[in-house]
């Protein structure tokens, strides 16, 4: 898997996750928080997936 196509799944459920939120009555601070925070998971769990394995 790609690690565009890694990331962009996880922006949808980023999407998805903070419109629960918002309909939650979250304050936006602490879903725009969440956000970053996920974002960030988002990314390094995309690159350790989606890298190449380094040769013996």
């Amino acid at each position: 898997m790609s690690f565009a196509l890694y990331v962009i799944g996880f922006v949808i459920v980023i999407g998805g996750v903070a419109w629960g939120m918002i309909a939650a009555g979250i304050s936006h601070l602490w879903v725009m928080i969440a956000c970053v925070i996920l974002l960030g998971i988002g990314i390094v769990t995309g690159v350790s997936r989606t890298r190449s394995k380094d040769p013996s």
